[in-house]
């Protein structure tokens, strides 16, 4: 504002002076002119006496200054004249100023030379004898004396110049700072440093009561959707027609894991996913899509739908679901599936090709005992198969029939212990149990099948002659049990997937060894529905320690 002002005050002030001293030029011309008359007529009334007293004599007797005289007799003809001479001049008789003067005893008269740029003065008188005596004298014309002029006048511009503009600047600052020092955040009308502010001042207060509160709610309600944004566990992001992200949530940006801010970035610097910007391109095209992409080792479902505002695309809505764990289930759910059809089809088709043979008479009465005892065995095989899904099952929907009750660790081990006497003997391991009391709150039926689970691998899964320790120890908060075998040991492989429905480390000695596949799924489902942590810890050739770490106090 300050250089407007500035500007503006220099403007009218050189514009000012450029006109006051072309009216200064235009009225001290005419006044020049006056006076030069004047001082011609005061001349001449000094010379007419001493003309009409010596003649011409007296005028040669002059010395030659800078007015031109001239003397004319009565008809005209010139008889002096002080620059030319006066054989060659022209009659005068037709001079306005030698009329004016032979009629009414003086004249004057000007006449302008464009050649010369000179304007002439000429004043005449009438003597007494009837001759007229005249002077002249020449003066610039006032666009002559201008140019004549010019170099003073551009110093006096200059100088003038010098002047406003310090003047300009001192004003327009003086001008301009009281406005400056107005406090735009609060302004009030008693802060106005001139009168016709005041409006604008409560204008502006006004203004700023309403967009302060525009602000606030605003915030608000960018608070609000910031905080229902970021609270989904879905990804979260608005983009513009080019794909300019405009708005995202913390979802989104833990699942795209860009390198650097999605701030003002567009989304395909983002990322390289084939999939992902197949689907933004669609979207850009105007269709709804819906697909799975993956991204940094996670399995998403990308939905995108187009926005539009007068049938023009104004904006992409992308929502990113982490759907990795639905499709691990599912992969866990087909081959669980697989994998129970195949174990209840083993047990089926023995019992069935049996009984088949029994039915067509093909068996020696003899052997009926021995294949019946098949037909058991394969049936209670089935039975536990069956059991152990039940048990799973209830395990996942969290669906246990029985209540939590206090459980002394050791005395369950004991137990288990005692009933796995025969197999150790057969299998020729010793049993431990050592340790002392610890008290939790479980299931006994599902803490009964956990410990067992565990004691029977540790004996089917070790050597003649190995061992199977079972330590049952407390601290201040947990109880812990802990399985130890000198058997054959688990692959470091192996470790992290024994604990899969169905899994075996060596398939082809599943047969032989038996069970149902479920063993340590069920011990792993079980820890986790008792607030337990499951420990492995296993070397090949040396054995492996299992330990179920539970929470003494946790609430089931």
């Amino acid at each position: 504002m300050s250089k407007r002002i500035f500007q503006a005050m220099m403007a009218v002030t050189l514009t000012t002076l450029v006109v006051c001293m072309v009216l200064f030029v235009a009225i001290l011309f005419p006044y020049f002119e006056t006076q030069l008359s004047n001082e011609l007529m005061n001349e001449l009334a000094y010379l007419v006496p001493n003309v009409e007293q010596e003649g011409v004599g007296y005028l040669e007797q002059l010395p030659q200054g800078q007015n031109r005289l001239t003397l004319i007799d009565a008809d005209g003809t010139v008889l002096f004249d002080s620059k030319s001479d006066p054989a060659r001049m022209e009659n005068h008789a037709d001079r306005q100023e030698v009329q004016q003067a032979m009629a009414s005893g003086t004249g004057q008269s000007s006449r302008y030379s464009e050649t010369l740029a000179k304007k002439t003065i000429n004043c005449a008188m009438r003597l007494s004898d009837g001759q007229v005596l005249r002077i002249s004298s020449t003066q610039y014309s006032s666009m002559a004396l201008l140019v004549s002029l010019t170099q003073p006048l551009f110093l006096v511009l200059i100088f003038a110049a010098l002047i406003a503009v310090t003047i300009a600047y001192k004003l327009s600052q003086r001008l301009t700072k009281p406005l400056n020092e107005i406090d735009l955040e609060h302004p009030h009308v008693n802060q106005a440093p001139y009168e016709e502010l005041k409006p604008l001042l409560r204008r502006l207060h006004h203004q700023n009561h309403q967009i302060k509160e525009q602000i606030q709610q605003l915030q608000a309600q960018k608070r609000q959707f910031t905080a229902i944004t970021d609270n989904m566990r879905e990804g979260f992001l608005v983009l513009d027609a080019d794909g300019l992200v405009l708005s995202y949530n913390s979802s989104a940006t833990r699942l795209l894991q860009p390198e650097k801010p999605l701030d003002g970035h567009n989304i395909r610097d983002l990322t390289d996913q084939p999939d992902f910007l197949e689907g933004l391109r669609s979207a850009q095209e105007g269709e709804h899509v819906e697909c799975l992409v993956p991204l940094h080792g996670r399995v998403c479902q990308l939905l995108a739908n187009p926005v539009y505002q007068e049938s023009t695309l104004t904006g992409i809505v992308l929502v990113l679901l982490d759907v990795t764990e639905q499709q691990q289930r599912e992969g866990l759910r087909r081959e669980f599936s697989a994998n129970v059809s195949h174990e209840l089809k083993t047990p089926l088709t023995s019992i069935a090709g049996i009984a088949e043979i029994m039915k067509n008479g093909m068996i020696d009465p003899a052997d009926v005992p021995h294949f019946a005892g098949k037909i058991y065995d394969e049936s209670q095989r089935l039975i536990q198969l069956v059991r152990d899904i039940i048990r799973i099952s209830q395990l996942d929907e969290n669906n246990v029939p029985d209540t939590p009750v206090p459980v002394e660790l050791k005395e369950c081990a004991a137990r288990t212990l005692a009933r796995l006497e025969s197999a150790a003997e057969a299998a020729h391991v010793t049993l431990r149990l050592e340790g002392g009391e610890a008290t939790i709150q479980a299931v006994p039926a599902i803490l009964n099948e956990m410990v067992y689970n565990l004691c029977e691998n540790a004996v089917k899964y070790n050597r003649p002659g190995g061992s199977v320790t079972v330590t049952v120890r407390s601290d201040a908060g947990h109880a812990i049990l802990q399985v130890a075998d000198t058997g054959i040991g688990i692959a470091p492989e192996h470790q992290s997937r024994v604990f899969e429905r169905f899994y075996r480390v060596d398939k082809s000695h599943s047969k032989e060894i038996g069970g149902t596949g479920l063993g340590l799924s069920i011990v792993k489902h079980g820890a986790a529905f008792h607030h337990a942590q499951v420990e492995l810890e296993s070397a090949l050739g040396k054995g492996t320690t299992i330990r179920l770490i539970f929470p003494k106090h946790a609430a089931l």
